[in-house]
């Protein structure tokens, strides 16, 4: 049986709300990586604090998703901060071990997705890494592309982790067609993570992440 996990990133915005919906009407719990920047805007805990309330797992996608880790020019101390001060924001939304995913830009892995400091310290206070297998691109149009994408993936692979963005756009309404055709097919969708998306649990390095991470 192919396995899916569904996760949201960028959020909370308007589109979230729609997303929600979604997932409650099939059952479906996931989770969503949210960013600083977009937590602050009005009525946007609010969003969040419904899919905690509904058994989605809420994790930290850095404070201001400007620029990935590993290519921020910035002083000593940023990378963390990103992070640490994002965590903060969360407060009681976070899990009890933290889940955080990195910016890595498209969703293309290398070594400018961490610092050796920002892997330490999500090490050091032990956050679980969150990573992905499947980038279907919803930001591109035509806005319905990514649901052929995302199938072809959990065809090829025995557990997907597919990265999605519950922005209010165009993208989010094939939402319902996508997870309907998924289940369809008698695809399991589950919460949690496949192993091979995981470099870091609970703080402990679980496979060599030397590839994502850029020493500055």
């Amino acid at each position: 049986m192919k396995r899916l996990t569904l996760s949201f990133d960028n959020g909370p915005t308007e589109g979230t709300t729609a997303v929600l919906d979604a997932l409650a009407a099939r059952s479906i719990k996931t989770s969503f990586f949210l960013v600083g920047k977009q937590l602050r805007a009005p009525g946007a805990r609010a969003l969040a604090e419904r899919a905690k309330a509904e058994g989605h797992w809420i994790g930290n996608h850095t404070l201001s998703h400007d620029v990935p880790l590993g290519m921020a020019d910035a002083p000593h101390g940023h990378h963390v901060r990103e992070i640490e001060e994002m965590d903060v924001l969360l407060g009681s939304l976070n899990e009890n071990v933290p889940l955080f995913r990195p910016y890595a830009g498209k969703g293309i892995l290398g070594p400018h997705v961490f610092t050796a400091e920002a892997l330490d310290y999500l090490r050091r206070t032990r956050h679980t890494v969150v990573l992905w297998n499947s980038v279907p691109r919803d930001w591109e149009q035509p806005s319905s592309a990514w649901v052929a994408r995302a199938l072809a993936d959990i065809e090829a692979q025995d557990w997907t982790t597919v990265v999605l963005h519950d922005k209010p756009n165009d993208a989010m309404k094939h939402l319902p067609d996508f997870l309907d055709a998924v289940l369809a097919r008698g695809v399991e969708i589950r919460q949690d993570f496949p192993p091979d998306c995981l470099p870091v649990v609970a703080g402990e390095p679980r496979w060599d992440t030397s590839a994502l991470v850029r020493n500055i």
